[in-house]
């Protein structure tokens, strides 16, 4: 029976009151969630109260806010964000929680109630309002919400925006066709600010005829020629309007000889050796009855540009490496068993299983068809033709290898961006299809540049001193290829890019003639992701290059490359075959890696490349010559930074690389400071840059992020310090349960991979 009496409530508030002026208490209104968006970014949807899961066990950690779906990115914004100190870089596009739709590889909805999942694309409907949704990216990251207690209808609303916004129909509805062409009106000054500083610093791209001029320059390449027979690309849609030549070859045998290649792509010059052997790439002869007829006339005309007129060696890589299929296969093999499905087995199959995803081997695969033509190239002193169906693929991948491993030029930041401008972009890699931006083809999708970089990072691995940039700054240009505001990886060719930036200038109202990188940039203007600060973890403090400087007795002198340099590291490369590696890649019994001995005895009938490489390993590592990597097994690692960043059960507080980077950066600071001491002791020469005082604050443009501290100072690691840094793991990688997992039964079952020593050490 109902009494009457009012009831009690039963609500309770937690938040504290708010004092007004006049002594009165009022509720605090909720904090407004607002994004941060960029020039042309517009909110498409969103919803509130959504919940982005931190931990795999419990809530306690996981943040409450807004998910919002822009025509740009998927942006989470916390009600209340942890307050921590900064463990990351700061990109100046990009928060903390947000991801480019560009990077989203796919949009998992789930319904725990009624027991449903399903794969969302664009335009397609969805039947049940989600509990779940989780999103699987490219750059490994899996993220998961969670609708606990936000409206279904909302929830639904915003799956299905940002499904549909991750598959754009056409190149032109990415986010950067807007975004630029509004920046370049809004920001006439910063854009002449930054011309002025790009003239210094900037790569060569490699769009104009000055490019290759210096670059055969560079090289001497004498006997070459820049060749503008594709001006319009009237030859080949794939190839840059300015191509490097033999001399003897003139443009009308060239138009004649192209229509007999696939897509028209001529041989092609890539760089000389200082003895005056070439690298050349080019494309299959379509026509087989004209084949030998336009082969012999080519080759004729490199071996006339070889001052010995040595006969070229041409290597089908077709036949020797791995196919884009089993490329693709391998690199979705080894992201799965690093954080994706679970599985029964015990922790000592972990690296067991990383072997058999066959990702390592076709590094080492790579890294070996490239040691073996540098020998082709540098102990033989004979010219390479490097031959591919389309010359579109493994091509840039064993060309841009084999000239970080002979020029020390492209060691350092600036040669590096040019490697990839000539060998990649100019030359015609396709990275829309590759990279899968618009997400239409599934079997044209394959990490090659992801690879390139592995092979990359290998080397940088065994030789810290050789390179200018760090793992960090390979980290970041992996992450770019997915942010699709520059240039770099948005296009399949140099055509294409010509066209689609043609119409986007006429769309935008920008003059004709404007240069492209003025309203849509290359990747390489850090400045647009990271500030000058940040920049400087690109650069690694143990780099030996040609304007480092040391001080003996005194004095200070600058490292010089020898003539004749000879690197003592090959313990690993396989035998040279006349087509390169075997098809499933087997080694010869007469394998270099295994018949080479540790204590370079001359051995009964030994090859000319085992002598070779026998002579390179009595010699002192040279940083400023040829580099060799090692190539067993045990040599070639696991790149922890790129596949575990986000594996917060990996992260290693106060270890990892970047505490040796920390002590390097403020060691090579003090050294710094000390010799601009003691030349001011000894007096300035004449014409140099006048010195800071001692007592001086340390500069803003550093080249180290990390400064020296004073003597008195206690040098302690940075609390933000882990073996991520400088990414962050935190709420990147959320999975329904770690136990069970490869990794998690890894790390349960063997405590002693978790010190810094062993993490930084183990290979795999």
């Amino acid at each position: 029976m109902f009494s009457g009496k009012p009831m009690k409530p039963t609500f309770r508030c937690y938040l504290p009151p708010v004092q007004t002026d006049a002594n009165k208490t009022i509720e605090p209104p909720l904090k407004k969630l607002e994004p941060t968006l960029l020039s042309g970014e517009i909110v498409v949807n969103e919803v509130n109260f959504v919940k982005k899961c931190i931990t795999t066990d419990s809530s306690q950690d996981d943040l409450v806010g807004k998910l919002i779906c822009t025509n740009f990115k998927v942006s989470f914004i916390p009600q209340d964000p942890p307050q921590k100190q900064r463990t990351q870089l700061f990109h100046l596009l990009l928060g903390e929680h947000d991801i480019p739709l560009t990077c989203l590889d796919q949009v998992v909805t789930v319904n725990d109630l009624k027991g449903k999942k399903k794969i969302l694309s664009s335009n397609q409907k969805l039947k049940f309002n989600p509990t779940e949704l989780i999103l699987y990216c490219k750059d490994l990251r899996i993220i998961r919400f969670c609708f606990d207690e936000a409206g279904p209808e909302s929830a639904r609303k915003v799956c299905l925006a940002i499904a549909h916004y991750s598959h754009p129909a056409d190149i032109q509805l990415l986010f950067g066709f807007e975004y630029q062409g509004r920046r370049y009106h809004e920001s006439k000054e910063e854009r002449l600010s930054s011309s002025t500083q790009r003239g210094a610093l900037q790569a060569p791209v490699f769009d104009c005829s000055s490019d290759w001029d210096r670059e055969i320059k560079r090289t001497s390449a004498s006997e070459w020629r820049v060749c503008s027979v594709n001006l319009k690309y009237a030859i080949s849609p794939s190839l840059p309007e300015h191509i490097v030549v033999p001399a003897s070859l003139a443009d009308q045998d060239l138009m004649q000889y192209s229509s007999f290649y696939n897509d028209g792509r001529i041989p092609m010059w890539c760089w000389s050796n200082r003895n005056g052997s070439a690298l050349i790439r080019m494309a299959n002869i379509t026509d087989l009855q004209q084949q030998r007829k336009i082969e012999q006339r080519i080759f004729t005309a490199i071996k006339k540009s070889h001052p010995q007129s040595s006969e070229a060696s041409r290597l089908e890589l077709d036949k020797s490496l791995p196919t884009i299929q089993e490329i693709q296969s391998a690199f979705a093999k080894i992201r799965q068993i690093c954080v994706l499905d679970p599985f029964e087995e015990t922790e000592e199959r972990w690296f067991s299983s990383i072997e058999n995803s066959r990702w390592l081997d076709y590094v080492r695969v790579f890294l070996r068809q490239s040691a073996e033509i540098v020998y082709l190239l540098e102990g033989k002193n004979v010219s390479v033709i490097l031959q591919e169906e389309e010359d579109r693929d493994l091509n840039c991948i064993v060309s841009s290898l084999v000239q970080l491993m002979l020029d020390p030029h492209y060691r350092s930041i600036t040669g590096f961006q040019s490697l990839v401008q000539k060998e990649w972009v100019m030359a015609g890699h396709r990275f829309l299809d590759r990279c899968n931006h618009l997400k239409k083809n599934d079997r044209e999708e394959c990490p090659l540049f992801t690879l390139f970089l592995d092979c990359v990072w290998q080397m940088m691995n065994q030789y810290p001193a050789a390179f200018e940039f760090t793992e960090a700054y390979l980290t970041v240009l992996s992450d770019s290829m997915w942010i699709p505001l520059f240039s770099t990886f948005l296009f399949n060719s140099p055509k294409q890019r010509t066209q689609l930036l043609t119409d986007f200038a006429k769309n935008k109202a920008i003059p004709q003639g404007e240069d492209p990188a003025m309203f849509f940039p290359a990747v390489w203007e850090w400045s647009q992701q990271f500030s000058i600060k940040d920049q400087t973890l690109f650069n690694n403090p143990m780099y030996v290059g040609k304007g480092s400087a040391c001080v003996q007795n005194g004095e200070v002198k600058s490292f010089r490359r020898t003539k004749k340099v000879f690197s003592s590291t090959l313990r690993g490369t396989a035998t040279l075959q006349s087509n390169g590696l075997k098809g499933n890649g087997e080694r010869r019994r007469s394998s270099l890696g295994s018949e080479l001995k540790s204590d370079f005895s001359v051995v009964k009938d030994e090859s000319p490349s085992d002598r070779f490489f026998r002579d390179w390993f009595s010699q002192p590592a040279d940083q400023h010559g040829a580099l060799i990597p090692l190539l067993m097994p045990s040599h070639v690692a696991l790149w922890k930074l790129f596949f575990l960043r986000w594996v917060s059960e990996a992260c290693i507080s106060h270890g990892g690389p970047i505490t040796t980077y920390h002590k390097l950066s403020q060691l090579v600071d003090e050294i710094d400071i000390l010799q601009s001491q003691l030349r001011q002791y000894k007096g300035s020469s004449p014409g140099s840059t006048p010195l800071p005082s001692p007592g001086a604050p340390p500069s803003n443009q550093r080249r180290m992020y990390f400064e020296a501290t004073s003597p008195g100072d206690p040098s302690t690691i940075p609390d933000v310090f882990s073996s991520t840094f400088p990414f962050t793991p935190v709420g990147n990688l959320c999975r329904r349960s770690l136990q069970g997992t490869q990794i998690g039964k890894f790390l349960n079952g063997a405590k002693i991979w978790l010190s810094t020593e062993t993490l930084a050490n183990d290979t795999v």
